[in-house]
């Protein structure tokens, strides 16, 4: 915390003569503030282990799709698709969302159906229309493999392969999706060639006349809240978990860092590139039934919104966990 509060004079320093904020509402994210299961770190073998479960395909009925069949490691932690493909090979129904930086997540999903990161584990796995494996068939499947067998009693103990601990063994590798030296985490450590002039415009914007801020602070440049931006299309999003009418549209504010890589946009993949999701927010969405009062015209110019791109590129960062070596 002490970190970005000593920069801020800095950035203020940097960025004049531009306007700006009285605080800057952006920073590097801090490993301290991680919020871990019984406030334990994982070890170095629980997290091998949700690793290697993570790239492994046998956690689906078909046994051909894993976790990292979404989350490609090459696609920015997406997979470059509108809508995902679930086990059957049909489209899902929204965009699939990179995970960097979930660790300091509170709630996931477009929507915020789950509250931890060792929930939303397991919820794709046994959707049937993701990967379409019941976690008392995937017990059974996990437990044909001594490998495993023997790696979840060493790290959980005595009937150590539950559904939980595979959870808690995915949510340990996911927690190392870490990313936090892209070139506005060295701006932000004191390093003013790190940015370009054009991002540095940019991130005047971004904070100022472009209002991202408004949705997209803090270090992972995400409230985590829900918002109707004006995206078109009947999906109810946050209202089918919480019921309420204002709720209705609305989808959690995506995180930013390595967004260049993780096109297509929104939760519904309908925009393709980064430059068409700014023109998007200048003209202030195209549905304006319920629409958040957040989202206004913004009137930027063409050189405003090249800008804005830029900075948006500075945000890039890529994390490339390996392919593990699988059990037999």
């Amino acid at each position: 915390m002490l970190k970005n509060v000593l920069i801020f004079p800095f950035l203020l320093l940097v960025l004049a003569p531009f306007p700006v904020v009285a605080e800057i509402p952006l920073g590097t994210p801090d490993p301290y503030d991680i919020l871990y299961p019984d406030d334990e770190e994982p070890s170095a073998a629980e997290i091998q282990l949700g690793h290697q479960l993570f790239f492994d395909p046998r956690l689906s009925a078909s046994g051909r799709v894993s976790c990292a069949t979404c989350h490609l490691p090459e696609a920015g932690l997406g997979d470059g698709l509108e809508r995902a493909q679930g086990n059957s090979g049909k489209p899902l129904r929204r965009n699939t969302p990179h995970l960097y930086n979930l660790a300091w997540n509170l709630v996931f999903f477009w929507d915020g159906r789950a509250t931890s990161l060792e929930e939303q584990s397991l919820m794709p796995i046994s959707d049937p229309e993701e990967m379409n494996l019941p976690l008392p068939r995937m017990i059974e499947i996990l437990g044909g493999v001594k490998l495993y067998r023997n790696r979840f009693e060493e790290i959980y103990g005595s009937g150590g392969l539950t559904a939980d601990n595979v959870g808690r063994a995915l949510a340990a590798f996911q927690r190392t999706l870490v990313s936090d030296n892209a070139p506005f985490d060295r701006f932000m450590a004191g390093n003013r060639a790190a940015l370009s002039e054009e991002a540095v415009r940019g991130m005047r914007i971004f904070i100022g006349k472009g209002r991202c801020t408004k949705c997209h602070d803090g270090p992972n440049f995400t409230d985590q809240s829900f918002h109707n931006i004006g995206v078109g299309g009947d999906d109810p999003g946050r209202f089918e978990v919480v019921a309420d009418e204002s709720l209705r549209g609305a989808f959690k504010t995506p995180g930013l860092r390595n967004v260049a890589l993780t096109a297509p946009y929104m939760h519904n993949g309908s925009i393709g590139t980064l430059e068409e999701v700014i023109r998007f927010y200048n003209r202030g969405g195209d549905r304006k039934d319920n629409l958040s009062k957040l989202i206004v015209p913004l009137g930027l110019s063409e050189r405003e919104i090249a800008d804005l791109l830029a900075f948006l590129g500075a945000l890039t960062d890529p994390v490339w966990p390996a392919r593990p070596a699988l059990p037999d």
